[in-house]
């Protein structure tokens, strides 16, 4: 019989065996996914971003746990397609605007807000204005995450937000930036929503922005 709280130990651990062993036992024994995902996955994730908050974990802590999660997920994934009464806290599309292939960073954004219980769309590196704005429009995305690594490539945010406001539709989003160069003082300047400056901050963020 599967020991759920061994799920949620995998995922503060950052043990993708045992998270990856755990669900199986689970989905054998037709344990509904939602409960996993909302009672064990994702409180696990909060407990590390906590932790991480707390200086008491680190970035490799969290990419442990976003990696376990992600094993776990990958499993669970075909039950929630087939499930459309799984919840998700919003749609966010995600993606290192033109000009930077950074995306450490952005893939970790993505792993902890997948954790926490978003539906991420994730557009790699090299951005451009109008593949934000398409895939917002396709995906009907709540959210529009914008990751800059460098000082020449963090000033094409305010395009992507004029090609927004350009389609008519800034309205409909809100706009996340972060990146080391930037700060909340950019952020405001170019008009976005808000600004963090790591993977558990972007989640908090995220919640509050849609009141969650």
């Amino acid at each position: 019989m599967a020991k759920l709280t061994d799920l949620y130990d995998a995922i503060v651990k950052g043990n993708l065996e045992l998270a990856v062993s755990t669900t199986k036992e689970a989905l054998q024994e037709n344990i509904d996914p939602q409960i996993l995902i909302s009672d064990y996955l994702i409180k696990g994730m909060e407990e590390i971003g906590a932790q991480f908050e707390a200086g008491k974990a680190y970035v490799p802590n969290l990419l442990m746990s976003a990696r376990a999660m992600k094993g776990a997920l990958e499993l669970l994934k075909p039950y929630m397609e087939s499930n459309k009464e799984v919840a998700t806290l919003g749609k966010v599309v995600i993606g290192t605007v033109k000009g930077d292939l950074h995306d450490i960073g952005k893939n970790l954004v993505c792993s902890m807000l997948e954790g926490c219980g978003f539906e991420v769309i994730n557009l790699g590196v090299d951005v451009s204005d109008q593949k934000f704005v398409q895939a917002a429009q396709e995906n009907k995305a709540n959210i529009i995450c914008m990751s800059a690594l460098l000082t020449t490539t963090m000033v094409y945010m305010k395009e992507v937000i004029k090609a927004f406001e350009k389609a008519g539709i800034r309205d409909d989003v809100k706009i996340m930036v972060g990146g080391a160069p930037l700060s909340e003082k950019f952020a405001k300047e170019i008009g976005a929503d808000g600004y963090s400056d790591n993977a558990n901050a972007a989640v908090t963020l995220a919640r509050k922005l849609l009141n969650k």
